[in-house]
């Protein structure tokens, strides 16, 4: 049965990312029709809109989307690309699973973290205006019920997953009603899971405690700009952006993305690395069911960086984007 999904190729060098991971993809045996659609600062150039109702009705329609990097013009008045398809299609978790790759030289060996961050709320709601000139108030929007969904989808996903410990981040100490709010949700619906570890800590302690030793974390639950700088941290531990899968899902959709951004410096030039968006699209595999073609991706990534011998310079190497892609197919 062929899976029809939603590409948006993205800006900068999300075109040659995006194409490299359906091209392999396919020669994994992935049975995909692609619903191409234009998104970010070439669609709000061509169309007025950097994020289309055209676009949000294809995802809607397929329910599963693959994303390459968006960009949003600047000092237009456009808002961001990425936070209006969060908030319109109600993609409430954003979902990065951080991993150590076997030839990706790290400070950390076996690294093996979940960074789950609530997506819709907190001060990326965008809601701010100038209260006297020159003073502005941007608020943190917070709500039990959006502290309780991604909770539940949280503990779900660890039993399903096999992970062991939850751990939510806060800062209660500055924000005792919002982030305590935020940790109560967490705990009370944790009473339906008393098989899964649950623990709390406050984002200071959490970031020096990855920084010093990320072996005694599984999967972290935060709100969306803790989680926003946590997934950066923790892509740093194992190569950075370049080498992290992410994922923005919701009760029926799922859009998959890499996290990093669109490299204009390097647009065009046939050297990007795909490794990100290729490994989100495994994610897209494993959560479509296809998780055979996953795996045999991963394997195949697994055997390329091993050798070591077809990467591309963001890895150390110096193929182009076409080799590295071909060399993975090769190995598949």
């Amino acid at each position: 049965m062929a899976f029809k999904i939603t590409l948006i190729p993205g800006d900068g060098i999300g075109p040659e990312v995006t194409g490299a991971t359906c091209k392999i993809l396919e020669a994994a045996g992935a049975d995909v029709e692609w619903d191409t659609v234009l998104a970010g600062a070439q669609a709000a150039e061509e169309l007025g809109n950097p994020m289309p109702n055209a676009v949000l009705d294809s995802i809607r329609r397929n329910r599963v989307g693959l994303k390459g990097p968006l960009a949003t013009p600047k000092g237009k008045g456009y808002r961001s690309a990425n936070v209006t398809l969060r908030q319109k299609l109600k993609l409430y978790t954003g979902w990065r699973p951080v991993n150590s790759l076997p030839g990706v030289a790290s400070r950390y060996e076996d690294v093996d973290v979940v960074v789950l961050r609530e997506n819709t709320q907190g001060l990326y709601s965008g809601i701010e205006h100038e209260v006297t000139p020159g003073t502005i108030v941007s608020l943190k929007v917070s709500s039990d019920h959006a502290a309780e969904r991604i909770a539940r989808w949280a503990f779900d996903y660890a039993c399903n997953a096999g992970r062991r410990k939850i751990t939510v981040c806060h800062k209660k100490s500055v924000l005792p009603r919002a982030d305590g709010a935020f940790t109560d949700a967490f705990f009370e619906v944790g009473r339906e899971y008393p098989f899964i570890e649950q623990e709390e800590m406050s984002l200071d302690d959490l970031a020096m405690g990855l920084t010093k030793d990320p072996s005694g974390f599984d999967v972290m639950l935060l709100q969306n700009l803790y989680g926003d700088i946590i997934s950066d941290l923790c892509a740093g531990l194992v190569g950075g952006l370049g080498v992290v899968p992410g994922a923005n899902v919701g009760d029926r959709i799922a859009v998959f993305e890499a996290v990093h951004g669109t490299a204009p410096d390097i647009a065009g030039q046939g050297i990007a690395n795909p490794l990100a968006v290729l490994l989100s699209g495994c994610l897209m595999m494993d959560y479509v069911g296809e998780r055979a073609v996953a795996a045999r991706v991963r394997q195949a990534v697994a055997g390329v960086l091993t050798k070591g011998e077809t990467l591309t310079g963001y890895l150390g190497g110096s193929a182009d984007t076409a080799a590295f892609t071909q060399a993975i197919i090769n190995q598949l």
